[in-house]
């Protein structure tokens, strides 16, 4: 792990390069602001300089292109962050602070409780100040109910949502017919009580043979040592775990696990970095699944040729953890904005409920109706580096993930809830 003071420095490079000044003849000097809400601090901070580490590169090659086309000339994007602590009420807190300072795009993503307070938020005072609008993309947070009975018009998700994440990772599981028992663990907030209620509703509708042994939720980030459950889930019987665990709740459970003496498999929603397949080392091969829309041993040289154009930006081993969906929420937010030719939040919005976006290899599309980005998943085993299939490990750790089930973006679509309030540009004068 970085000292405080190390992590201060390296994210205070990443800012710094994620606005560098680009001149030419044509270009307007007002950037178009972006502000990250993130948790940069806590026992999340490693997932939140993750996200950083992606948008910062993301922006970079963006302003480097000489940034996005408007009906005022060319912009560049610039990146602001603000530490929500992974709290609500700081994320609120920052939501205000980046809109007296005149940003215009909101990210977010590690946290669905702060998504749903974000987005709640964003809807008001857009009702109340339609001339300072401002739009909400959501990179990570996967609560089924963004995109459902909580959608709104200015929220954008690029992720995969829970019951999205969770089909892929049945579709291996409906086949892996050793496992015969399964333990459910998760963090007890939105977001991990969603995941479990879906495990449970397609082990029924899937593998309806297999029996739970246990259903644990926790508190959010705050158990330091994990062995009293991992005892609980050896003991039990399980033979695989399923979690949407993330971030130190996920790499110290992995941790305990292995000291408990647990064999079994863990069926994970994020364990394929972040310290996961360290923290297991050898007792993880053939037994940590992952599922993501992209892995770094995805087959295709377009794939392999991004990975290492990202690894050679960011070389330290610590720093490994490329997120294709933040990279194409970039591109298409820069698309978007010449297609509206402004970063206006009402066009805006019109035009990134068409956007398309091919990169590496693959291709996503905006579902219009709910706002629920289209992509292909896969999932992960983990192997070897070296191992037929994986070239690259993850992290330096020796460990990287073999891709073995791919769905493509209509496979893994899912039918959605959405009824939200939708706006019209004013007809022109």
């Amino acid at each position: 792990m970085h000292s405080p003071l190390n992590r201060r420095a390296a994210l205070a490079g990443l800012l710094g390069s994620a606005c560098w000044p680009l001149h030419t003849e044509a270009q307007s000097s007002v950037s178009i602001r972006l502000a990250l809400i993130e948790g940069l601090s806590g026992p999340f901070a490693n997932t939140g300089e993750a996200v950083l580490r992606n948008l910062t590169w993301a922006i970079e090659r963006v302003n480097a292109r000489g940034g996005v086309r408007t009906a005022q000339g060319r912009r560049l994007l610039s990146l602001r962050h603000h530490d929500s602590k992974g709290q609500n009420e700081e994320a609120l807190s920052a939501l205000r602070a980046a809109i007296d300072d005149g940003v215009q795009v909101v990210l977010q993503g590690n946290s669905s409780a702060n998504a749903l307070a974000l987005s709640d938020a964003i809807s008001k005072h857009n009702e109340r100040e339609p001339g300072r609008r401002v739009l909400f993309l959501n990179y990570s947070a996967v609560d089924p109910a963004l995109t459902n009975e909580r959608c709104s018009f200015w929220h954008f998700r690029f992720d995969a949502h829970a019951d999205m994440r969770m089909t892929a990772l049945m579709q291996v599981l409906q086949e892996d017919r050793q496992t015969a028992s399964v333990y459910l663990i998760g963090q007890d907030y939105s977001f991990g009580q969603a995941v479990l209620r879906e495990a449970r509703r397609q082990l029924q509708e899937r593998r309806p043979d297999v029996q739970v042994m246990g259903e644990e939720l926790h508190p959010l980030g705050r158990i330091k040592d994990f062995l009293p459950y991992a005892t609980k889930i050896r003991t039990s019987g399980a033979q695989a775990v399923i979690t949407g665990n993330w971030g130190n709740d996920l790499s110290l459970l992995v941790k305990a696990a292995r000291e408990a003496g647990f064999e079994g498999k863990f069926y994970t929603f994020y364990g394929n970095a972040l310290g996961v397949p360290a923290a297991i080392g050898e007792a993880g091969v053939g037994r940590v699944l992952a599922v993501a829309e992209w892995l770094p041993n995805q087959p295709g040289r377009e794939s392999e040729a991004f990975y290492r154009a990202f690894r050679a930006r960011f070389p330290r081993p610590q720093d490994d953890y490329l997120h294709l969906r933040m990279q194409m929420m970039i591109e298409a937010l820069a698309q978007s904005i010449e297609r509206a030719t402004t970063a206006e939040a009402l066009p805006l919005a019109l035009a990134l409920e068409r956007a398309q976006v091919t990169l590496a290899g693959q291709t996503g599309t905006m579902r219009a109706q709910d706002h629920q980005f289209q992509q292909a998943l896969v999932v992960g085993l983990m192997q070897r580096q070296g191992d037929a299939g994986v070239p690259f490990d993850v992290e330096g750790s020796g460990y990287g993930f073999r891709v073995i089930r791919q769905l493509t973006s209509e496979q893994a679509r899912m039918p959605h809830s959405c009824a939200m309030q939708r706006f019209k540009l004013p007809p022109q004068s």
